[in-house]
Parts: structure tokens; sequence; C-alpha cells
């Protein structure tokens, strides 16, 4: 961490197109990619990252999917069931991270998700 870096919270979101192994991680990784890209993050940087699923997605963690990247071995990682609310997104994954950063945070919606947060789902 450098002086001009501050704790940040970083958001983001996107959906599964089935509850399978495979579409949750291609999810997850398109995620985490955007989120890299967008805020020039390295695995130093994420002091910790939460991932909730809605509750018909159960077929792999998404924390399991996070923790095989490359320089990501001190990031806390934890998964979590998200509330279920009657008519809410189906197969959704949200995330939230803890990261140092020297610039504002820049968070990413991705695919269906992108209708939680239109206000962010372009930044």
């Amino acid at each position: 961490m450098s002086p001009e870096q501050s704790l940040r919270a970083l958001r983001g979101a996107t959906t599964a197109t089935a509850n399978s192994r495979e579409a949750i991680q291609e999810a997850v990784e398109e995620l985490l990619n955007a989120l890299v890209e967008r805020n020039n993050l390295s695995g130093e940087h994420i002091l910790s990252l939460t991932f909730s699923v809605t509750t018909d997605l159960d077929a792999c963690f998404p924390a399991a999917i996070a923790r095989q990247r490359p320089g990501w071995g001190g990031v806390a990682l934890l998964d979590c069931q998200q509330m279920a609310v009657a008519g809410d997104l189906k197969r959704c994954i949200r995330l939230l991270a803890h990261v140092w950063l020297e610039q504002p945070a820049r968070h990413a919606y991705l695919r269906d998700a992108a209708k939680l947060r239109p206000d962010l789902a372009q930044s």
C-alpha cells in the first residue's frame, strides 16, 4: 500500500447463464476481469472479497474460482447466499470487495445484473 491509497469498497454483480460450474466460472471470471481492468488491481490491493449468490446457484463456490487467480493467495474470500426476495434477478452473483486504491472505485454490473444498478453498469 502506498501513502496515496485509501481503503475503498468496490461493488459488482453479474448473472450466470445456468447453474453449472462452467457457467458460474465464466461469469465470475468475467466480473473479476472487469473489476481488475477498471481499477488496475492486483492481489496485493485486495483486502477481502465477499460473494453472494441467489438460491438458484449451487453448482460451485465463486470464492473457489477467485482463489485460483495468480497473486490472490492473501485475499480473504467468502461466499454466502443472497437473501431470497420474490421477483429478484435469477442466477445472480454479487460481490463486495475492500480494496486499496488511489482513485475512486469503478464498479462493474454486467449482463442482466446491469438492471440492478444502471447508474453503475457503464462506470
